[in-house]
């Protein structure tokens, strides 16, 4: 099964247009409802043939999942809680809206939902393709942050709110932070990158497990390396010495500096593959600690560390 990449907009395979302006039903009172499916101030709910124009319009802030799905389709049931998790995870960045094709005809139409569970993004009013079958975890998390990326692209960056955050007037005053820690942020404000990693590397060696010290001692290191380097002079060591390993960390530190996260990985990664065994160490550590930086559940880091895995084994 191939899963169509997020980007492309499904031109002529799916007419919104009938559904764009269809109004939610008044109350009985005459005042607009509060109907069940509102999308307003939920990350997960249903929709409807009469509620989808209140989700196209909610598309143009955050990006809409559409899942649909049926009672009787089995791999609806295994996809959906999937779907759910993640987007619960994401904390407000996406929001899911579920379709029962059954019961909403007109939407299952203008999805042209041949087949389910079938899932779908809008974005800013317009339908992207995400993938049709139940897929599994890691592939959803792969999509969706694609599909935030894309979003981002098109101006579509906000948040809805989660539920939690009523709960923070209550939370108690942050706790004071460690010595150490204090001083790491001090000296890296006054922009003293070697007295904070000396500060994080001794937090380290009275706790190893501490591993807010390990994940800022990876950033101040990377900022510390690329403070005074010049980005052209750097490309053009690299390509003129495609094996020197100083040469390529360097590149990559500024990649990775400059949000250029795939473009860091797939240097370090190519640099492995063409060393000899015995030389690889040094390129090892060094993505492990910028995978550090940037976050192990980061689809990026993901997609690195299975590579790196098929280089070793």
């Amino acid at each position: 099964m191939s899963t169509p990449a997020p980007g492309s907009v499904m031109r002529g395979a799916v007419d919104l247009s009938s559904l764009r302006n269809r109004p939610t039903p008044p109350a009985t009172g005459g005042a607009p409802a509060p109907t069940a499916d509102a999308p307003a101030t939920k990350l997960i709910f249903d929709v409807t043939d009469a509620s989808f124009g209140d989700v196209l319009e909610l598309s143009r802030t955050v990006p809409v999942v559409v899942d649909l799905w049926a009672e009787w389709c089995g791999p609806c049931k295994q996809l959906s809680p999937v779907l759910e998790k993640v987007v619960t995870e994401l904390g407000g960045r996406v929001v899911l809206a579920k379709v029962d094709v059954d019961a909403n005809p007109q939407l299952a139409q203008g999805f042209r939902a041949q087949s389910i569970p079938m899932v779908v993004a809008l974005v800013a009013g317009q339908p992207v393709p995400l993938f049709t079958g139940a897929v599994p975890e890691q592939q959803v998390r792969e999509v969706f942050a694609q599909l935030l990326q894309l979003a981002a692209q098109h101006g579509v960056t906000g948040t809805v709110p989660t539920g939690d955050e009523s709960a923070d007037a209550d939370e108690p005053v942050e706790a004071p932070l460690p010595p150490l820690h204090a001083e790491a942020f001090a000296a890296i404000e006054e922009g003293d990158y070697p007295r904070a990693i000396s500060a994080y590397e001794r937090a380290l060696a009275e706790n190893p497990r501490d591993a807010e010290a390990a994940a800022g001692l990876g950033q101040v290191r990377l900022l510390n390396r690329v403070q005074d380097a010049d980005l052209q002079q750097a490309r053009a060591a690299a390509a003129a010495a495609p094996t020197d390993v100083e040469a390529q960390f360097l590149v990559a530190d500024l990649d990775l500096a400059g949000g250029h996260v795939d473009d860091a990985f797939g240097r370090l990664l190519d640099l492995f593959a063409a060393l000899p065994a015995e030389e690889r160490a040094p390129v090892r550590a060094r993505l492990l600690e910028l995978f550090g930086i940037v976050g192990d559940d980061d689809a990026r880091v993901l997609r690195a560390r299975g590579r790196l895995a098929s280089l070793l084994f």
